[in-house]
């Protein structure tokens, strides 16, 4: 089976040695993303409900370059570093996605690239 890279504009470019996602056959796994702005490739300026929603529209773009959305998703790990922001990643993330949802983890960690209180990553199949 080839791989097939997938790389949009729309999108944070990858700030390392990796892919923005890659997919194999249908599924296609998708790269951490933080709330970087694509053009400026700076955080998002705001709250935490602005960095959750940055993270989703960069995902989104990605999925999109893939031949997906979202809703394509079979799997999302969040990581955050604060878990006191978990419901409201549950609330944000009901506005980016319909039923029947993804698996998902919500991880804690210590901390994630360039400062960011959020990073997702996910698997998607289309």
């Amino acid at each position: 089976m080839s791989r097939e890279i997938i790389a949009t504009d729309k999108a944070p470019q990858a700030i390392g040695p990796y892919s923005q996602a890659v997919r194999y056959g249908d599924t296609v796994y998708l790269s951490g993303q933080i709330p970087l702005v694509p053009e400026t490739m700076e955080l998002v300026t705001g709250d935490m409900a602005a960095q959750v929603r940055r993270v989703f529209d960069n995902l989104g773009a990605v999925c999109e370059a893939a031949g997906g959305s979202l809703n394509d998703i079979a799997k999302l790990n969040i990581f955050l570093t604060d878990l006191s922001h978990f419901p409201l990643v549950n609330e944000i993330m009901q506005e980016y996605f319909s039923e029947p949802y993804p698996a998902r983890a919500a991880i804690g960690v210590a901390s994630l690239p360039k400062g960011a209180a959020v990073e997702m990553d996910a698997i998607m199949v289309v």
